[in-house]
């Protein structure tokens, strides 16, 4: 494996969250792997869970770490090819990725969507420019369309907790204040596709995802009904696909609650708000998982590194 950009990525979801699972017993015991090997951190939006878990997924390989911060570090970068560069850029993505490449043996990106023009951020500039670039491997620290690394933190969580052959899972539309991207809902989806699952995606009419990622997946607006009998409620708000980046609804009554999760096990990528998105009294619940999926996002992104230092 060279890059890990999708969830499109792993070749066999199994033997990924069984290798993360082995690698959480003894998370150092591969350290010599990354021994003087650097990974470049690179990021062009905030982050709490997943600098962190990557930063320490690297250590725990033996890498060294680069971190830095475009938003306040780094110049503006020019992706397109043949522009007059006499605006607000200062420096183009074609020599960025190739001194960045001399500096690092692995770089990993984070970069998010505009939520203003669907056709540029589905195009993936930013990720994309680097894999075309960079002549060392890419990771994928949550992009326009896609978190798989989340997706696969998911994944190994749902295999430490599921009970049953074919557990119900649901992934269920929250409100919130703001216009968010579709990146963790998307990746989500696509490695539940992976299993076997009974899947269901509930929403608002308006808020359907992509349905080229959706692709058959079961879709209910009666969040109520979507919701019985759940094994798993994962809960994320996403805005409108079609109308793009627009926030259409703030029903409330769509924020999970107790009742609404019965017996089932809540899930969220965080970071959460709380009371608008889920309700106290699920979060704070022994049902909600939500500090162990932060916890395995260390081990999903320890496999993936992994992965690439041995196969390069």
């Amino acid at each position: 494996m060279k890059h890990y950009l999708s969830v499109n990525d792993i070749d066999s979801l199994n033997d990924w969250v069984n290798e993360a699972r082995e690698l959480k017993k003894e998370p150092k015991k591969l350290k010599s792997l990354g021994e003087g090997k650097t990974i470049g951190l690179l990021f062009f939006n905030n982050s709490l869970r997943t600098r962190l878990s990557t930063q320490k997924a690297a250590m725990n390989l033996g890498l060294d770490v680069i971190v830095m911060n475009f938003g306040s570090e780094g110049w503006a970068l020019e992706y397109a090819d043949g522009t007059v560069m006499n605006q607000g850029t200062s420096e183009h993505i074609k020599e960025a990725a190739q001194v960045i490449s001399q500096y690092c043996d692995i770089v990993a990106i984070r970069a998010f969507a505009g939520l203003t023009d669907k056709k540029e951020d589905e195009a993936e500039i930013v990720l994309n420019g680097f894999k075309k670039y960079a002549s060392v491997p890419v990771v994928n620290m949550e992009s326009s369309v896609g978190h798989p690394l989340q997706a696969l933190a998911d994944a190994i969580t749902l295999a430490e907790q599921n009970t049953r052959k074919r557990p119900k899972v649901v992934l269920s539309w929250a409100p919130h204040p703001k216009a968010l991207p579709h990146a963790v809902a998307n990746s989500f989806v696509q490695m539940i596709q992976l299993q076997d699952a009974d899947f269901v995606i509930t929403h608002p009419e308006g808020y359907e995802l992509n349905p080229e990622i959706t692709n058959g997946s079961v879709i209910e607006h009666d969040q109520k009904k979507a919701c019985e009998d759940a094994d798993f409620i994962y809960v994320k708000n996403w805005s409108s696909y079609n109308t793009y980046g627009q926030v259409l609804n703030q029903d409330k009554n769509w924020t999970m609650t107790k009742e609404k999760l019965g017996k089932a096990k809540f899930m969220h990528c965080l970071p959460v708000r709380r009371n608008m998105v889920v309700a106290d009294e699920v979060l704070d619940s022994d049902q909600s998982l939500v500090i162990e999926q932060a916890n395995n996002r260390t081990y999903s992104a320890q496999v993936v590194l992994k992965k690439i230092l041995e196969n390069n």
